[in-house]
């Protein structure tokens, strides 16, 4: 099950909950005032991950071995 970031749009507390996929739309209650006015959060480690491009560029190098490619 992924692990969502929310921020109480009332106290202002960052939290994390575990939810499974069928529910991600759904708000949790915030665990500090008990608000249900909460909003998801763009995870900083999934978004510093799509910006990384050396893993494709490396991928690509070591394919090209020059022997029975497409040309």
């Amino acid at each position: 099950m992924p692990l969502y970031e929310y921020l109480c749009q009332e106290c202002g507390q960052e939290f994390e909950k575990i939810m499974r996929f069928d529910q991600s739309d759904e708000r949790p209650a915030c665990p500090g005032c008990k608000s249900e006015n909460t909003q998801k959060r763009i995870s900083v480690f999934a978004s510093a991950g799509m910006g990384n491009s050396s893993f494709s560029s490396s991928a690509s190098s070591s394919c090209s071995s020059g022997h029975g490619g497409f040309t």
